[in-house]
């Protein structure tokens, strides 16, 4: 048996621990933030710079830092998320997960109805469920093939690009260049699964940078078919079936019988966007259930006993590249067609960036995560806009928190991809007669 002063130095040795844990937090904040925070720089009366101390604000953020690391350290090692939260909620929320997504999609179709005087909220909507889509083809590449790719954006771009340059030079509708857009871009997807085929981990996601770059400078220097940094301006908008979103008397709202409204076109965006992501969704779904499907999920768990399977991993990366980059088409040409202008300023890496950080946050290869992962980067980024100064890091210390309490992302479970019926031997054993 254990005596109430044997118990007493544990304790001390956890507290001992905590404080260590704070200050050590405490010590890197006020290193990190010390010119970041603590100096501000302005411009003075004759026009240069001067420096003004803000101590408050970096006193603020090192205590901050010294109580996360204090609660973080009287966290037990393992579990700490179960630490938190009760095992009976997570059960209660684990219940109620499949009716998440059901009631994501009847808040989105139903959002420009409530919103519809909103144009704020519906911008937000369609910006939100094109970073979904974008997601959703990344999830692909990294969460099924598990193949890092870290220059998404250029197939975004080559979309965005192919639509706007077909629909000048030839007059065309948004519906009919959209699936030339994709497959152009699947092209490209192809083309860079070629050069890295034998490449792994970290190779392979600087070779897939660079091809982002390469495409960006392309874009850039390519002036008289790109239009350089000028971008290209007054691309066609799309019309709902041939019927322009215009006051004239062949327009939609007189057709209809309506009064005119610029916000009808911005409805009909987001339900277009909309539209686009949900057979994005679908697709992705059923190639899941498919053999190549699996196949994606074998290579990334183990791709030399994917090889010795006898499986052709040259087809399924090329596969995979294709599908990621097809769906990046898409969503490029909706953008180019929402926007009416593009320029290479929109296809930096930071949009890279920011949707395989939706992917990972997400968790790789649920297709939930990734949504709700969107909806919260996006939406609370833009809750933060007034913080000018802060948003970013407030951006930044939400994501390192989740990626602390859920390393595998929000929705770290995913439902199989192919469940094998049970024999009668199995099921017996499970009810204890065999």
């Amino acid at each position: 048996m254990l005596n109430q002063g044997d118990v007493k130095p544990d304790r001390l040795l956890k507290v001992a621990a905590a404080l260590k844990a704070g200050g050590a937090a405490a010590l890197i904040a006020l290193g990190l933030f010390s010119l970041l925070i603590g100096v501000r720089t302005d411009q003075g009366p004759t026009g240069a710079l001067v420096l003004s101390a803000r101590p408050g604000a970096l006193a603020a953020l090192t205590a901050m830092a010294f109580v996360g690391g204090l609660l973080r350290g009287f966290m037990p090692e393992r579990s700490r998320l179960a630490a938190l939260v009760p095992e009976s909620l997570m059960v209660t929320l684990a219940r109620f997960r499949p009716w998440v997504g059901a009631a994501l999609l009847v808040f989105a179709l139903l959002l420009p109805v409530i919103f519809y005087h909103n144009r704020y909220i519906l911008d937000l909507g369609i910006q939100i469920l094109t970073y979904v889509m974008l997601g959703w083809g990344l999830n692909i590449v990294v969460g099924l093939a598990g193949l890092l790719d870290l220059g998404y954006v250029a197939f975004y771009a080559v979309g965005a690009y192919s639509y706007a340059l077909i629909a000048r030079t030839f007059g065309l509708s948004f519906f009919v260049c959209l699936p030339v857009a994709g497959m152009l871009a699947a092209l490209w997807g192809i083309l860079l699964g070629f050069p890295v085929l034998r490449l792994r981990g970290d190779y392979l996601a600087i070779v897939t940078l660079a091809f982002g770059e390469i495409i960006r400078l392309v874009l850039i220097n390519w002036q008289s078919l790109t239009g350089g940094p000028n971008g290209i301006a007054g691309i066609a908008r799309p019309s709902f079936f041939g019927i322009p979103f215009s006051p004239d008397p062949q327009g939609f709202a007189a057709l209809f019988r309506l009064e005119f409204s610029p916000t009808h076109r911005v409805v009909f965006l987001f339900y277009l966007i909309l539209a686009l992501a949900l057979i994005t969704n679908w697709v992705t779904i059923r190639l899941r259930r498919l053999p190549i499907g699996r196949a994606w999920e074998a290579l990334r768990e183990d791709e030399v006993a994917c090889r010795s399977l006898g499986i052709n991993t040259t087809m399924v990366k090329l596969t995979a590249f294709a599908m990621g980059a097809m769906f990046a088409g898409f969503a490029g040409s909706f953008f180019a067609t929402r926007q009416g202008f593009i320029s290479p300023e929109s296809f930096t890496f930071s949009e890279s960036a920011l949707v395989l950080a939706i992917v990972v946050l997400g968790g790789m290869g649920s297709q939930l995560g990734v949504a709700l992962a969107a909806l919260v980067m996006l939406g609370g980024f833009e809750l933060f806009r007034e913080f000018e100064q802060y948003r970013m890091l407030v951006f930044g210390l939400v994501i390192v928190g989740i990626m602390v309490l859920r390393p595998r992302g929000l929705v770290a479970t995913r439902a199989p991809s192919l469940v094998l019926p049970s024999s009668e031997g199995d099921r017996r054993a499970k009810e204890g007669k065999g």
